[in-house]
């Protein structure tokens, strides 16, 4: 699926949150996924649940929303996009790609 939506690696990731850059982590998997492994301070609302959350996340941070493999995260990144979240990213690859390229002590599944 060719998306025009913005997309992040996980090496630019990586640097942004090296370089301390506030960015709000979106895990938008379910329960027992984030439960195996998850991205450190990330917040977890899954993708099913979002549109009722959607007030609760700030709209003037950058927020990078990933899942498995980055398949459900571009649905969230466009939910978000349409109620007015400007700098919401996808992850691309999700949390395997980030397992397999940045921390390959995270367990994959």
């Amino acid at each position: 699926m060719q998306s025009e939506l913005p997309e992040i690696s996980p090496q630019e990731l990586k640097q942004k949150l090296k370089a301390d850059a506030s960015v709000l982590l979106l895990d938008v998997r379910e329960q027992s996924e984030y439960d195996i492994v998850h991205l450190e301070g990330a917040r977890l609302i899954p993708l099913n649940t979002l549109p009722h959350h959607v007030d609760s996340l700030p709209s003037d941070q950058e927020i990078v929303v990933y899942c498995h493999h980055g398949q459900r995260s571009l649905y969230a990144v466009a939910y978000l996009q349409q109620n007015g979240f400007t700098d919401a990213k996808n992850l691309i690859g999700g949390i395997d790609q980030w397992s397999a390229d940045i921390d390959p002590n995270l367990p994959r599944y």
